[in-house]
């Protein structure tokens, strides 16, 4: 064990007028601080399976893998059934951009609701409306009553369902295991996919093959009905409840996108996120064409590949914790992109089958390494209150990459055939990978973005309407002119959680007649909005707001003064509202 102790003087003296501000000034002269006092030790590694000691999350992952193998089931007979109706290399590869444009599209606005509503509530009900288009679809292909263009709309609504799922979906994981289990947990729904994928596929060339093409959608829309059930027996621990009202729909989205905006670690994840997506969707969306035309085989050749795939996933994930631990986050992300370009490479160069399944098991185990590790990214630098929408646009990215990719690729499949476009796919891969490198992962990982609760409320002197707008916030400062590059260094971290938690303007300016005294000013649109801001300030926001306040030389706590735009055709009747605490 290693103790290691770093002490730094700081100097904050300024002569002052007053004796007793000279005595304050020359004690912090002669203060030290004590920055970092940590006992350096081994971690003490959560198990890859303790998500399973909680009933919750147990019976939530067994429905969901129950229904994705009726999802794979539904994706693999839609492909193979579009080879059947238009097998040109651009309708096969729209199947795919069909399911995953909804999601960019709708996926945002879909966030922003599972922040504001029951996320268990909407579920339900999307997966009720999912049950029955899927099973209008399934009695579609029974009667042969489908077409090409009739079976991609279909594909959109599924893919429009999916876009409403899936934020809710991710922001349930944290209610159903603590902290510390987050990353097995996440791992293990990557997991679950990754079975069903095994399972999934293979068990829909059989069905196929012996009861028909239509079997895979009608036994999927029974597989949402065991989700629902599973939901309806699942009870969310309670939240914590707002007296505000509740935050309307177009706000809430702007709300999503300025913490996006300004958090560094989501903005990281996000860069990330596109140069892999864009490249690796060239496998996905080709995947049927290769099984059918580079290596000639059929339904049971595809569904073994994309077994291949789940299975490779799920061996990555056995050793995922393992390998973070001796790689890190980016380095594994590297690894996965490289494992991903060689597969490509591997479709490309080589026509035999055999090597076609063991590619299809790198390019599995390659996927979840990259994939678990960007959600994890993206979970730990969300705070509860925007944690739907915040993984709504990392979904959004994630889909829109994988759209455009479809499309791109299907496109350069038609004019250059498969084997030159999967090339082309596999060297972007690997440029986009050595490109986005600076933007480093999982940077929220030791952050505590709960809420501290720690500004009191607003000093008033009467009723302010909510709405009522835009309201400016002003705190002076004064500081050492010896510590004014720190103060501003902290300054600019204090503007980005400004900004994250609901400014959408930031300033700092210095007194030329007095230097050393700052004034900091942000504003909000509104009067709740600033309010809601008081909730959302968290742990790790207060630790930078103790690190300038501990810069500030003044007699007193710094002045913050709460202004309103004055409502129309009424004279001000009061002075500015004032508090001695920031806020």
């Amino acid at each position: 064990m290693v103790t290691t102790i770093r002490l730094r003087g700081r100097s904050r003296f300024q002569p002052r007028t007053s004796a007793h501000s000279g005595a304050r000034s020359a004690a912090r002269a002669l203060r030290y601080e004590l920055i970092t006092m940590k006992v350096v030790k081994p971690k003490s590694q959560v198990s890859s399976w303790a998500p399973f000691a909680h009933i919750s999350f147990v019976v939530l992952w067994t429905a969901t893998v129950i229904s994705n193998v009726g999802t794979w089931m539904h994706d693999v007979a839609s492909g193979w059934l579009m080879t059947s109706l238009s097998p040109s290399p651009l309708m096969v590869a729209l199947v795919q951009a069909a399911t995953t444009l909804p999601v960019f599209l709708f996926a945002l606005p879909a966030g922003a609701i599972a922040d504001l509503v029951d996320r268990r509530r909407l579920l339900i009900v999307v997966m009720a409306i999912l049950a029955i288009s899927t099973l209008l679809l399934g009695m579609l292909v029974l009667f042969e009553q489908i077409s090409a263009w009739t079976l991609l709309a279909f594909t959109f609504i599924s893919g429009a369902g999916a876009a409403f799922v899936a934020p809710a979906w991710q922001a349930i994981v944290p209610q159903l295991v603590p902290r510390d289990a987050l990353q097995p947990a996440v791992t293990l729904n990557s997991v679950g996919i990754n079975i069903s994928r095994a399972i999934g596929p293979a068990l829909a060339g059989i069905i196929i093959v012996s009861a028909g093409i239509a079997w895979p959608y009608l036994l999927n829309a029974l597989s949402f009905v065991v989700v629902i059930v599973a939901l309806l027996w699942w009870r969310p621990p309670p939240k914590k409840v707002s007296h505000l009202a509740a935050e309307r729909f177009w706000t809430a989205m702007g709300a999503g996108l300025r913490y996006a905006r300004s958090s560094g670690p989501l903005r990281s994840t996000l860069i990330r996120a596109v140069a892999f997506f864009l490249f690796a969707s060239a496998y996905w969306s080709l995947l049927p064409l290769i099984a059918r035309q580079e290596l000639g085989g059929g339904p049971e050749l595809y569904g073994i590949m994309l077994g291949a795939v789940g299975l490779g996933a799920v061996g990555g994930a056995l050793l995922l914790q393992k390998l973070k631990g001796h790689l890190g986050a980016d380095a594994l992300v590297a690894t996965g992109t490289v494992g991903t370009a060689l597969v490509l490479i591997v479709f490309a160069l080589f026509k035999q089958s055999a090597v076609a399944i063991v590619a299809s098991f790198v390019a599995g185990a390659s996927w979840i390494a990259v994939l678990s590790s960007l959600n994890v990214s993206a979970q730990v630098a969300l705070p509860d209150w925007v944690r739907a929408r915040g993984l709504s646009i990392f979904i959004t990215v994630f889909f829109g990459a994988m759209t455009l990719g479809s499309i791109l690729w299907g496109q350069a499949a038609s004019m250059l055939g498969i084997s030159i476009t999967l090339q082309m796919a596999a060297a972007g891969a690997l440029i986009g990978a050595f490109i986005s490198w600076p933007a480093k992962l999982q940077l929220g990982m030791d952050l505590d973005l709960s809420p501290s609760s720690h500004w009191p409320e607003p000093i008033v002197s009467g009723e302010i309407e909510p709405d009522r707008g835009p309201v400016l916030v002003t705190v002076e400062y004064r500081i050492d002119l010896k510590s004014r590059a720190v103060f501003i260094t902290l300054m600019n971290e204090l503007k980005t959680m400004r900004k994250r938690n609901g400014a959408y303007s930031w300033g700092l300016f210095e007194d030329v007649a007095e230097p050393g005294r700052y004034l900091e000013y942000f504003t909000e649109d509104s009067w709740v909005g600033h309010l809601r801001h008081h909730e959302r300030v968290s742990v790790s926001d207060r630790d930078i707001q103790k690190r300038v306040l501990a810069l500030h030389v003044g007699d007193s706590a710094p002045l913050v003064t709460h202004f309103l735009a004055p409502e129309p055709n009424v004279a001000p009747v009061s002075a500015p509202v004032q508090s001695e605490q920031i806020g």
